[in-house]
């Protein structure tokens, strides 16, 4: 018998047993290999090959919900894993909101990007996963590369419910990093590139080696800068790294709960004119490319904020209901855990100024934030980390910025945007895509 096909009978038998009790009920399944490999000192020091299994349910029944998972497919794991989630419902609290709405969704993703036969052998993989290493370490002025590695995974999900649905998903993916310590004249800087693919040759080793190096011998002999406000960009990374610490303002379970900021600003003005923010399902090279929600439902573009006024939050079947309004398909649920909204691809709009005009002047950039998710307030929008970046002007660097505070208003900050670039470019997780976008006034303490 093969994986998938255990899956499958497990699946079936999980939902026979749930409706003979009289109740309704969606299981995920979810099968998955991962190898991983790290260098120390010239040799490999991480080898690790894991695969696992895991299925879990979420049953409705008397309009109470909850959910259980197994990571055994034998059948008295199985019952004794329906039967606490049955026992559980009992003692939750009644949501009519909550139930198993997706009905006869037969979806695959069929995109042949997203899961692609490897043929890279695993010698070239420890090939790749040494020479991270030695290219760093064989630099002037770099004594180690502390972190460093390669990884790949694939996953098989199958999603099924009492209603008739049953959906599939495949898809491989894989990324190396390294970072550089660098050390000079008794001081340290350390940064990193990584790189991802969904096959082992997209990988760009060289990318990853160099941009570290090269950003962590920039940074060397940075220090604070006046006290201020200056005019910001971030980095791609630093940018996305800040949004997703905000991420709360665009899901509807936070406005189900009371807690999003956003929850009554439907169709007001919550951004600048110059930001328009998409969740969209299908990214040419994306990672979150999936025919459907952990529900079900089929992936779709929902216009978040367009023009700066907020036109969607990200909605499941649950939030949906609960607000009376259509559902955006952003239902997600690991078979480990509950109903959650997730997006897909964060897309911002690109603008119109060209590189000469967001650059133009003096400004800071930002390319590493320092406790970002400890010093951010989702509900307030306040936020105060650490940063390090550059001091530039009509877009050279003048100088290297090391050991600065910023702080201000995320939802202040996204209203007070000055120019947004007319180029696209993507993180290295591919699920964030944006320009570059020059905002105002941030409040930066130095010295």
């Amino acid at each position: 018998m093969t994986d998938q096909n255990a899956l499958q009978q497990a699946i079936d038998y999980v939902l026979d047993r749930v409706k003979a009790h009289n109740a309704e009920a969606d299981v995920i399944a979810n099968r998955s290999n991962n190898f991983s490999l790290k260098a120390n000192q010239g040799e490999l020091d991480e080898y690790k090959v894991t695969s696992g299994q895991v299925i879990g349910v979420r049953v409705v029944k008397d309009q109470r919900t909850a959910t259980s998972y197994s990571e055994s497919l034998d059948i008295a794991s199985l019952d004794l894993m329906v039967n606490n989630a049955l026992i559980n419902a009992e003692y939750s609290q009644q949501d009519p909101h909550q139930n198993i709405s997706c009905l006869d969704s037969r979806l695959a993703t069929i995109e042949p990007e997203v899961y692609q036969i490897e043929t890279a052998t695993v010698d070239d993989k420890i090939a790749l996963a040494l020479s991270l290493e030695q290219g760093v370490v064989s630099k002037p002025n770099a004594t180690s590369a502390p972190y460093n590695g390669f990884a790949e995974s694939d996953s098989h999900v199958i999603l099924a419910n009492t209603q008739g649905t049953l959906c599939s998903h495949n898809e491989r993916s894989t990324y190396c990093y390294a970072y550089t310590l660098y050390e000079k004249d008794g001081k340290q800087a350390m940064h990193g590139g990584m790189s991802s693919g969904r096959l082992f040759h997209q990988l760009d080793s060289t990318y990853c080696i160099n941009h570290g190096y090269d950003m962590a011998q920039a940074l060397l002999d940075g220090a604070p800068i006046a006290s201020k406000h200056y005019s910001v960009i971030f980095t791609l990374s630093a940018l996305s790294n800040l949004f997703s610490a905000y991420g709360m303002c665009l899901s509807g379970q936070a406005a189900m709960k009371g807690i999003n900021p956003w929850r009554d600003a439907l169709h007001t003005q919550v951004a600048s004119p110059l930001l328009t923010i998409t969740d969209t399902a299908y990214v040419n090279g994306g990672f979150a490319i999936k025919a459907f929600d952990s529900e079900g439902f089929a992936t779709r573009d929902t216009l978040l904020i367009g023009e700066g006024k907020l036109q969607s939050l990200l909605h499941n079947s649950h939030t949906a209901s609960y607000f009376g309004i259509e559902n955006t398909a952003n239902g997600s649920r690991s078979a480990k855990g509950g109903l959650g909204v997730g997006g897909s691809h964060t897309v911002i709009q690109a603008g119109s100024s060209s590189e000469a005009d967001i650059t133009a002047g003096e400004y800071l950039e930002l390319v590493e934030l320092q406790g970002v998710h400890s010093g951010a307030d989702a509900v307030s929008g306040d936020f105060s980390f650490g940063a390090s970046g550059f001091l530039c002007r009509d877009g050279q660097r003048v100088q290297a910025v090391r050991g600065i505070t910023v702080a201000g208003n995320f939802y202040q900050m996204i209203k007070e945007i000055d120019a947004v670039g007319n180029q696209l470019d993507n993180d290295y997780s591919r699920s964030f895509y944006a320009p570059k976008i020059r905002f105002s006034r941030l409040n930066i303490a130095g010295k």
